[in-house]
This record gives C-alpha cells, sequence and structure tokens, in this order.
C-alpha cells in the first residue's frame, strides 16, 4: 500500500505528543488565568473562574506541581504571580519559592474563586477572568487544553476563536483516522522521521525514575515490586512493565515538578501508552527502530480515540491508553495487522466501563488495570484469540467496535459524569 499524507499525521502526533508538567486540567487553569494576568498588563488582584463539570471534577483532588498542595486555589494563585502562556502546559516551569509564596497569600486571603459552568460549548471549557486596579480581562480555553479560544480586555475583543457560537476546531479533525491507516502509518513511515517518538519513551522514564527518590501517591509501583508479596506477584516483565508504567503516574498525581509527555491532553494518557511498550521492548531486547513504530501505533491509536470519545469524559482516558498499549505491545511480540485489530477487541471488551471520577492519586491504580488488561489482550491476540462480533459492544469491523465505545462514553453516560461530579462536591 502507498501512504499517502503522511506530512499530517506527523504534523498530528507533533501536535497531540507534547510535554506537560503536573495534571493537564489544573495547568490549563493556570494557564488560562496566565494568558488574562499577561493582557491585563497590570498586578492581578483577583480572579474568577467559570470551569466546565469535566474540568472542575479533574481539578479537585490532584497535587499542583511544585507546591505540595492540592486543587485549583493554588494553580489559580500561582497563574496570576508566575509564568508565561508560551510555555503552554509547561506554563509553571518558572515557579521559584518566591513566587509560590505569593500565591500562598493569594490563596490565604481568598483572592480566587470557583464556579461550575453550565450549558457550556464543550466538556473542556475554562474561563478566567483576572481583574487589576484598572480594568479587567478574560480568556476562554475551549476544546483543548491549551487552546486560547477568545481574548478580551476591558470589554474589546483581542482575540475571538468562535464563530456561529462554536469554538474553531484546533485539533484537525479534518485528518481522516482509522485503524488501517494507522497501522500502514506505523509500519511502512520512513522510520527516520518518527523517531521524535523517543522523546516520549525518555520523558515518561524519567518521571517513572522520580519515584525512587520518595514516596508519592499511594506507591503503587512499591506495592507491585514489595518482597513481601513476591510470592503471590512473582518477578516478571509482566510486573516490571506494570510497576514502572504506575510509577510515574504516581509522581505525576503527586504533584512532582517534573514533565511527562502526554497524549490528548493527558499525561496520564500519554505515560500509558508509553511506558509498556518501551519497557516490554528493552525487557524483549527489540531494536530500537521497533520500538518507534511499536510508540507511534500506540499514540496514534489513542488520538484516533480520543477525538471520537472526547478529551474529557465520563470514561477513564487510562482504559483508551491501554488500547493503544496492546497495539504496541502486540506489534513487539510480532503481530500482525490481525492481531493487533484483535488486541484493540479484546480490551474494548474486557475494560469498558471503567469510570473516570476526577484526576487524583489513587489514578495509579486504574492505570495499573489497563496496563494488565493491555498484556492479556496482546496475549490472547498473539493466540488467535478475539472476542465475537456475538460479545457485547464488540463488532465484527474494528472501527465499528471503537465507535460503540466511544458512542457509550461520549453519548450514552452524559448522566453519569453529573452524578459523579455530584457526589464529589458533597462529601
Amino acid at each position: 500500500m502507498v501512504l499517502e499524507n503522511t506530512s499530517e499525521l506527523l504534523d498530528l502526533l507533533h501536535r497531540e505528543v507534547v510535554p506537560a508538567i503536573g495534571c493537564t486540567e489544573p495547568v490549563a487553569v493556570a494557564l488560562a488565568v496566565t494568558k488574562a494576568r499577561e493582557v491585563l498588563q497590570e498586578e492581578a488582584i483577583r480572579a474568577e473562574l467559570f470551569l466546565s463539570r469535566n474540568i472542575l471534577k479533574n481539578s479537585m483532588g490532584v497535587g499542583i506541581p511544585g507546591t505540595g498542595m492540592i486543587g485549583l486555589p493554588i494553580a489559580i494563585a500561582l497563574g496570576m504571580v508566575v509564568g508565561k502562556s508560551e510555555y503552554g502546559l509547561e506554563v509553571l516551569k518558572d515557579m521559584d519559592p518566591e513566587s509560590l509564596a505569593e500565591a500562598k497569600k493569594i490563596v490565604d486571603e481568598k483572592r480566587t474563586s470557583v464556579e461550575l459552568k453550565e450549558d457550556v460549548l464543550d466538556k473542556l471549557y475554562i474561563e478566567a477572568r483576572c481583574f487589576g486596579a484598572r480594568g479587567e480581562a478574560k480568556v476562554i480555553i475551549c476544546g483543548s487544553h491549551n487552546n486560547i479560544a477568545y481574548v478580551e480586555l476591558n470589554g474589546d475583543v483581542i482575540h475571538d476563536g468562535f464563530t456561529n457560537g462554536n469554538f474553531q476546531q484546533v485539533d484537525s479533525n479534518e485528518v481522516q483516522l482509522d485503524f488501517n491507516r494507522i497501522y500502514d502509518f506505523a509500519l511502512q513511515a520512513p522510520v527516520e522521521e518518527l523517531h521524535f517518538m523517543l522523546e516520549a519513551a525518555r520523558l515518561n522514564k524519567m518521571a517513572a525514575e522520580e519515584s525512587r527518590k520518595g514516596t508519592f501517591g499511594h506507591s503503587v509501583a512499591r506495592v507491585i515490586e514489595n518482597e513481601s508479596f513476591r510470592h503471590l506477584m512473582g518477578s516478571s516483565v509482566y510486573n516490571r512493565l506494570v510497576a514502572v508504567t504506575a510509577s510515574a503516574c504516581d509522581v505525576r498525581m503527586a504533584g512532582a515538578m517534573v514533565p511527562v509527555m502526554s497524549n490528548s491532553g493527558s499525561g496520564n494518557q500519554g505515560i500509558t501508552c508509553t511506558l509498556p511498550v518501551v519497557v516490554f521492548a528493552e525487557e524483549m531486547q527489540k531494536p530500537e527502530d521497533d520500538l518507534v513504530r511499536a510508540l507511534v501505533l500506540s499514540h496514534l491509536m489513542v488520538i484516533y480515540i480520543k477525538r471520537r470519545l472526547g478529551r474529557l469524559s465520563a470514561l477513564c482516558g487510562v482504559t483508551v491508553a491501554g488500547i493503544g498499549a496492546a497495539c504496541g505491545i502486540t506489534h513487539l511480540m510480532g503481530g500482525n495487522r490481525d492481531q493487533v485489530a484483535y488486541a484493540v477487541k479484546n480490551m474494548i471488551g474486557n475494560i469498558t466501563g471503567m469510570l473516570c471520577d476526577g484526576a487524583k492519586p489513587s489514578c495509579a491504580l486504574k492505570v495499573s488495570s489497563s496496563v494488565s488488561s493491555a498484556v492479556f489482550s496482546a496475549m490472547m491476540a498473539m493466540d488467535n484469540k478475539v472476542i465475537s462480533s456475538l460479545e457485547g459492544i464488540a463488532d465484527a469491523d474494528v472501527d465499528k467496535t471503537i465507535k460503540n465505545l466511544t458512542d457509550i462514553g461520549s453519548t450514552g453516560m452524559g448522566d453519569v459524569d453529573k452524578m459523579i461530579l455530584k457526589i464529589m462536591t458533597s462529601k
């Protein structure tokens, strides 16, 4: 098969696989506030945030990098005092003890506020309003975590990315993706053009290695590797790839000031579709070019499914990332096109329905479950075992199976998000 328009897939990877420091929802909130502060061109005295349900849900229980604190107030306050919007999802990387102290003072003085914004244009919606002594600025991020869709200063519109009430898509939905196109690109594109994917391996491995320097989150990886449980868990490639992936999530959710390579706006998704593939390739001593192609296959599959599902949903994103990892691992096992498709169906038939109840330290448990399922799904696929179209939501066609999954997550579970946030905010 002759590949066509490979450049648009390369561009898509470059756009969706990017570094991020901290959980992307509160960091995106900080980014919106930072942009509003820059537009204000004076000291930000007060900030008001209006957030979609999914942004609020994913920002309540996660550590903010370098602060030792949890949640939105400190993220908002940091945006009021430090950072540059041009840094994107690394907006907090310039934080120092002085700016942190200033931000903590803002929190103590209750100069930030957060409200739920109903009936928004997208599940990913952040509206930040910053007030100074002389004026006020308004910034809206919508559609993706770093898409600054609207900017206003003292009532004057500086930038308007909305057309007829809808935000202008920036994630190139016009790029047509399906299983076969992704598979052919990953295996046939000039490998030298794909080597940038090794940066995802490097960054996410560094995050995992950071876990050895202290106690982070629930220390899921340490439990998996604990000598006391060796008689239960054993010592295997499987244990190692689950533990390494969980350790990077432990570090990230605890708020360590370390970058990870994200996918589709999520660091946990980037970790989950990268590290199992990397560890498997290392343990099996696979050539570097094989690893590169497996990473491309994994990441593009996640991008494809997330574009159908939505960047934020009631379904946990690491289940989608686990589907990508299953594809990459199956390829490294020597699987062919059909067997990679089997791995997708096996994953969807297994862990569809894992809920997203916000970003938090226990996400590492869900990461572990998704990675575990990815390995089993790949093993089943290599044995030519696949969930059939007579079972559940699986279809004979792999793309239709993916559509069934995304229809459930994006449409069928709309009320689930509302119930989850109600439970979280009433405790």
